[in-house]
């Protein structure tokens, strides 16, 4: 719930200095809380689960501000820029790739896995265990190097 805190707290500063970007997107955020908290999942609302919904925001956002780029409309673009900006802010800093390579390494080797049967295996300790700290693709593509 600390983040659902911090938001509200945020979007009231955003209001005073009349900051309508960042606005924009702390009421996304705030939103996508609040329909997850509602979805009736029963899930509770945990700080991994808080990461998962902000990757979410800044995933869909990315792939329409390709959208936007490639259609050469770069009104919409820039307002997708600025919300990606303001939602990573309360994402986990993000590993370095060296940082990463490392953690990586060492889950492969805690699991004792060899060869590209164990992938799924690693993936999933790796996403749970780097939740937020690093991109999915690009764990993936270390993830394949280790284990080839």
């Amino acid at each position: 719930m600390a983040l659902e805190g911090k938001i509200n707290e945020d979007i009231k500063v955003a209001m005073k200095a009349k900051d309508a970007a960042k606005l924009r997107g702390l009421r996304a955020v705030k939103n996508a809380i609040l329909m997850a908290k509602t979805d009736g999942s029963g899930d509770a609302m945990d700080e991994d689960r808080e990461i998962q919904i902000l990757q979410k925001l800044v995933k869909q956002r990315k792939e329409s501000l390709s959208i936007y780029e490639k259609q050469d409309r770069e009104d919409l673009a820039v307002k997708e820029r600025e919300e990606i900006e303001t939602i990573q802010a309360y994402l986990p800093k993000p590993l370095s790739d060296e940082e990463l390579k490392a953690k990586l390494t060492a889950i492969v080797n805690d699991m004792n896995a060899e060869g590209m049967k164990d992938m799924g295996k690693v993936m999933g300790r790796a996403q749970k265990d780097l939740a937020g700290k690093a991109d999915p693709g690009k764990m993936a593509q270390f993830v394949k190097d280790l284990l080839l």
